[in-house]
């Protein structure tokens, strides 16, 4: 007989929780990559403002995961752009979205903010969906 986990008192991760999984998925990078994310802010929000629902045509706020928001290095955005005064490039990770997909899917927590992190952060660097995938398998 295994030990089933006590499910009556677990609660689900929160915004905390999830910074920590998104700074152990960026750690885990391989070093090259991470430095050239010099400058990229992470945050973790329960779910993506009205505005951005509104401009990305979503219809419901659990329809977005993630969001990278910035100028890419492909378009010539990076740390040297911050003494412009442009807002610094942002990845964004959605809890409550993240959460719902997660609870509909056959993989960990950690496996999925990680993947949905090197998406984002692929925007950043206008990489294609294969560069990702094996920036997202070195990672673990």
């Amino acid at each position: 007989m295994t030990d089933a986990p006590d499910w009556r008192t677990a609660r689900a991760p929160d915004l905390a929780a999830i910074e920590a999984l998104a700074e152990a998925a960026f750690a885990r990078l391989p070093d090259a990559f991470r430095r050239l994310c010099q400058g990229v802010v992470i945050r973790v929000e329960d779910f993506p403002d009205e505005e951005t629902l509104d401009e990305l045509g979503c219809e419901s706020e659990f329809d977005l995961l993630g969001l990278f928001r910035g100028i890419g290095l492909a378009q010539g955005g990076g740390a040297a752009s911050l003494v412009t005064g442009q807002f610094p490039n942002m990845v964004w990770l959605y809890r409550r979205p993240l959460l719902d997909y997660w609870a509909e899917h056959d993989e960990t927590l950690g496996h999925l903010v990680t993947h949905v992190l090197v998406h984002e952060i692929g925007h950043h660097f206008g990489l294609s969906d294969a560069d990702m995938a094996r920036i997202e398998a070195e990672a673990g």
